[in-house]
C-alpha cells in the first residue's frame, strides 16, 4: 500500500526515476533555445495564465490548451505528461514571483539607483506578462 500510494503522490513514478525526472527538468530551465519558444507559447495560452480571461476557470479548454504546450514539449522529453508541465509552469511563475517581489522590495525601500535589484533570472523580461496574475 505504501509503493502505491508514493506513486500517486509522485505522479506514477518510483523514487528511482525522480532524479532522472529532476535532473531533464532543471537541463530545461537552462535551455537557451527551449525556454524562449515555451514562455511564447504559453503567453499565447492566456486561458492558463490570466486569472480574469473567460476561459480561465473552464477546466476542458485549460486541458486543451496544457495539450497544445505537451504537444512542443513531448519531443524534447518524451516522458512529459500534464502533471510535468504544470510543475514545469509553477517553476516558471513562482521563481518569476520571487523575483518580482525582489524588484518591488528593492524599489519601495527607496535604494539609490545603483542599489535597486537586477532579477538574475535570465528569462524574468519574457515572463513579465505574467505580473499582477496572481
Amino acid at each position: 500500500m505504501r509503493a502505491s500510494y508514493v506513486r500517486s503522490v509522485s505522479g506514477g513514478r518510483s523514487n528511482g526515476s525522480d532524479d532522472r525526472y529532476n535532473e531533464e527538468k532543471m537541463d530545461l530551465f537552462n535551455d537557451e533555445d527551449f525556454i524562449p519558444i515555451f514562455i511564447d507559447m504559453y503567453r499565447e495560452l492566456p486561458c492558463l495564465w490570466q486569472v480574469n480571461h473567460p476561459l480561465y476557470n473552464n477546466k476542458p479548454k485549460r486541458k486543451a490548451a496544457l495539450d497544445q504546450l505537451l504537444e512542443f514539449v513531448k519531443p524534447v522529453i518524451p516522458t512529459a505528461d500534464i502533471p510535468y508541465l504544470k510543475a514545469l509552469i509553477g517553476g516558471m511563475r513562482s521563481t518569476y514571483n520571487r523575483e518580482l517581489k525582489k524588484v518591488q522590495d528593492s524599489l519601495r525601500s527607496e535604494a539609490a539607483a545603483d542599489d535597486i535589484y537586477v532579477p538574475r533570472l535570465w528569462y524574468y523580461d519574457r515572463l513579465h506578462f505574467l505580473a499582477g496574475q496572481t
